[in-house]
């Protein structure tokens, strides 16, 4: 009865987060789906907690009260701009519990052997054997093939986790600026990350063949490497790219743990997840113009040879220039980019959007694939400030237009705003798809100050004839340009 009440819900939450995730494609239905997946994950839980296996019950409310009020305190104090280094955290501990359940099941699995050979030995069945029944039971029924495959879904699941761990670690400190932005490899490459993976190759034969935990443990130290040299040789323009690489990868190690825990609905959902978030990685390296196989390699974030000069000068705008050009133009671009998320300019860039088009004029917004630090950032921005989801296109349905466009306000973009990934084969962003601002009779660039940004690299945008620079905090050059188209 308990078997099938709890394959009933887990049905049930499956459904809810396909549901869930269908619903997260579109801006209208991703609060509707935000639901679906709540409602579904608190229907695993429970009935995971009262399914078979059920028990301790003091250490699970525990745990859960616990890890609720971590969660809600977390979530009251990380601003919008923290979200990518947020999910990356949390990323880091879901490979660090797969990691955890993988040895867990190894402890377990060698205290199994040792009570069935204790039994065959003296014909008593040891007390320890009532602690790990289930477990013992199902092993005690397995030939040696599917005791070799749980042997590989347990070595499996402890590597995906560890290279998800510290991938995710690195992946924080590049977001948080606490690790420098710039691709950075150790002397020979790609070479030390084939011997890691080679040596894990390795290890893994010789434990499916009856080595001990030292086989174990070694894989997961060359897998701390991998995780930790393949996002350090990523750079910081392409770091939107790596939080969906993560986020898949995070899926691979939950569906792992499903394995060693014989979970159906951590499998489900494992599956879902890393199947999801590749299949986003893919999308957003076809839109960068990048290998998948060399995301998943860290093969990218560098350049090739010496970048092209740039030749001009940055010429500055005050707001009431901006003001004119606005007041003349009949339709305008804004493209929102990191620095809007930093200044929380959002609600100002919406106001903004309102008076101009109260005045009839044709306002539009630009969102590039990897605008801001994670998929879909700028769109989460702009549904919090309410801007109509009619008047926000991607960029394959903009670019187009830039060259009948009148003024283009870009808010603290700078590499999808770019030329040089068009003009500079020495570029680390050469190749990728840009928004093309430069082809508007106008350009107006919100930005802090001179500089290169995160991914330190130049933009020759800021030098050309038709672009001026609006230097300040967004949020206030923002309310500063409102006051001035008010009168």
């Amino acid at each position: 009865m308990e078997f099938g009440f709890t394959t009933a819900a887990y049905v049930v939450a499956a459904v809810l987060f396909i549901l869930s995730l269908g619903g997260l494609s579109g801006q209208e239905s991703a609060k509707r789906a935000v639901w679906y997946g709540m409602v579904g994950m608190a229907l695993a839980v429970a009935a995971t907690l009262v399914g078979p296996g059920q028990g301790l019950w003091i250490l699970s409310a525990l745990m859960i009260v616990g890890g609720g009020i971590i969660g809600w305190i977390v979530a009251k104090k990380v601003q919008m701009t923290e979200m990518p280094q947020l999910v990356a955290a949390m990323h880091s501990l879901v490979g660090l519990a797969a990691v955890f359940v993988g040895y867990n099941t190894h402890i377990t699995l060698g205290q199994v052997w040792d009570i069935i050979a204790e039994h065959h030995a003296t014909g008593v069945m040891p007390a320890a054997y009532e602690e790990l029944k289930d477990f013992a039971q199902l092993v005690a029924h397995k030939t040696s093939v599917e005791v070799s495959i749980l042997k590989v879904e347990t070595f499996l699941g402890v590597f995906i986790g560890a290279v998800t761990f510290t991938g995710s670690v690195i992946a924080f400190g590049k977001l948080a600026g606490k690790i420098t932005s710039q691709a950075k490899k150790l002397p020979g490459g790609h070479m030390l990350n084939a011997l890691a993976a080679v040596g894990s190759l390795a290890l893994l034969v010789l434990y499916v063949n009856g080595a001990g935990a030292w086989a174990l443990i070694g894989m997961t130290l060359l897998a701390f490497f991998i995780g930790y040299h393949l996002i350090m040789g990523i750079g910081g323009a392409d770091m939107p790219v790596v939080v969906s690489m993560l986020n898949s990868y995070s899926g691979w190690a939950a569906a792992a743990i499903g394995f060693s825990l014989g979970n159906d609905l951590l499998i489900v959902t494992g599956a879902l997840v890393g199947s999801s978030g590749a299949i986003l990685s893919y999308i957003m390296c076809k839109a960068m113009n990048r290998s998948f196989v060399s995301v998943i390699l860290g093969g990218f974030g560098g350049t090739s040879g010496p970048a092209m000069e740039v030749e001009g000068e940055q010429i500055a705008i005050d707001a009431q220039g901006v003001a004119d050009a606005l007041n003349e133009a009949d339709s305008v671009v804004i493209v929102p980019g990191y620095g809007m998320a930093v200044a929380q300019a959002q609600i100002a860039v919406s106001e903004l959007t309102s008076m101009l088009r109260g005045r009839g004029k044709n306002v539009r917004f630009a969102i590039h694939p990897v605008a801001g630090r994670l998929p879909g950032h700028m769109n989460v921005l702009l549904a919090e400030a309410k801007v109509p989801y009619d008047i926000v296109l991607e960029m394959d349905e903009i670019n187009d237009d830039f060259p009948d466009t009148d003024v283009v306000i870009v808010i603290g973009s700078n590499d999808i705003v770019n030329p040089a990934a068009q003009d500079d084969p020495n570029s680390p962003i050469a190749g990728m798809p840009v928004l093309e601002v430069w082809k508007a009779k106008q350009v107006f660039v919100s930005k802090r100050g001179q500089g290169t940004g995160y991914s330190g690299i130049e933009n020759p945008l800021f030098y050309k004839e038709n672009t001026r620079m609006f230097y300040g905090d967004a949020k206030k050059s923002l309310e500063e340009l409102l006051h001035l188209i008010r009168m």
